[in-house]
């Protein structure tokens, strides 16, 4: 058995009805009775709530990824800079322009292979197994 059931639309909502309704080859109604259903289906609110689980499960792994790949970074940055500090001698005054100009060449380099680097999709963080970093940071 079937009742006649009248209600009023906005347009764009009609619109986009009509649009279904011949994209599917369907009727109108066919198509608002099968929205009502879903809607109403006591399995759409679990399918919703799975779909946000499942969500917020994937952005909690990219976040502790996001946390980790950060903490190697900081972590080799201070190694880098305590090496470089512990190994690199104080010049004199003499030498100060020349190692400057020195200086600026090796980091134009540096910066053309890191672009290199980075436009080539390598990522150097990725190479690290999960189990060398804990998650605590510890």
């Amino acid at each position: 058995m079937r009742d006649r059931l009248s209600l009023t639309l906005p347009s764009d909502l009609r619109r986009r009805i009509d649009v279904l309704a011949v994209q599917r080859n369907l009727s109108r109604s066919a198509v608002v009775e099968a929205a009502v259903a879903s809607f109403l289906s006591p399995d759409a609110q679990d399918m919703r709530e799975a779909a946000f689980t499942r969500r917020l499960d994937r952005l909690s792994r990219q976040s502790a990824r996001i946390e980790r790949d950060l903490r190697i970074t900081a972590d080799t940055l201070a190694l880098f800079i305590r090496f470089w500090l512990t190994i690199t001698p104080p010049l004199a005054t003499e030498d100060q322009a020349s190692a400057q100009v020195k200086g600026r060449e090796r980091f134009e380099g540096f910066v053309e292979t890191l672009g290199h680097h980075l436009q080539s999709g390598h990522n150097f963080l990725r190479e690290i197994p999960d189990d060398v970093v804990p998650p605590d940071g510890g």
